[in-house]
């Protein structure tokens, strides 16, 4: 089942598309940060297949102070130009404002447990890591956050769960910075990287222009895993 919910700040309001699980039994939740490409089709078939699993999705449009509403692909060069535009314009420190906001507003909704977990991709992996700092969450999980290396003294901060994706030849994450992610990352007990060789950026986006089926089966069998040993 498929809804969408409005989310208040100060600053007024945005949208968040919502899957439930079929079971009716209350379930803890997931929001699931998209990349910049917007709650496009990739992230609302993540989202059915968390309800899948039993979760409770929420995917947010962190987007909508620059423009509510976008559903993007890599598939055209337009969309690309467009999603590189939005990417340089979006400001982290409201972003986060907006996640802590949607973890508020899934703790409390119907048929759910209170229990909130965070899932991320590439721009939203870096929110789920920047977020899980300043936050927290019960368990959070961040594929290819880009840019993550240049907010490596945040991580000293975290204190719950996280696991960590990482493409061994991600073209926006050169190998020294994800060095120095998994260097960081793996001082706190509390967080698991992993690295998938020979994979380009964005190798778990369904029908992505980098798509590794064998990569993304292994990644997301870890992150059900890991979600269901920390929110089930």
């Amino acid at each position: 089942m498929h809804e969408s919910i409005q989310i208040d700040t100060p600053d007024g309001s945005f949208r968040a598309h919502v899957a439930r699980p079929a079971a009716t039994a209350p379930a803890p939740v997931v929001v699931v940060l998209h990349e910049v490409f917007g709650v496009n089709a990739d992230m609302r078939k993540t989202c059915d297949e968390l309800a899948a699993q039993g979760y409770v999705a929420v995917c947010p449009d962190l987007l909508w102070r620059l423009e509510p509403g976008i559903d993007l692909s890599d598939k055209t060069q337009a969309d690309l130009d467009k999603a590189a535009s939005l990417y340089s314009a979006f400001n982290l420190d409201t972003g986060v404002d907006d996640v802590a906001r949607t973890i508020q507003r899934a703790r409390t909704l119907p048929g759910t447990t209170g229990k909130v977990g965070l899932m991320g991709f590439c721009l939203g992996g870096l929110m789920s890591f920047l977020t899980t700092a300043r936050v927290g969450a019960d368990a959070s999980v961040a594929y290819y956050p880009g840019n993550a290396d240049k907010h490596l003294e945040e991580s000293m901060l975290i204190d719950s769960p996280l696991l960590v994706h990482l493409a061994q030849e991600d073209e926006y994450i050169p190998k020294g910075s994800q060095l120095e992610i998994v260097q960081a990352l793996g001082r706190q007990p509390t967080v698991r990287t992993h690295s998938y060789v020979g994979c380009s950026h964005a190798f778990a986006r369904h029908s992505g222009n980098h798509y590794d089926a064998a990569a993304a089966a292994l990644a997301n069998d870890r992150s059900a895993a890991f979600l269901a040993s920390h929110l089930k």
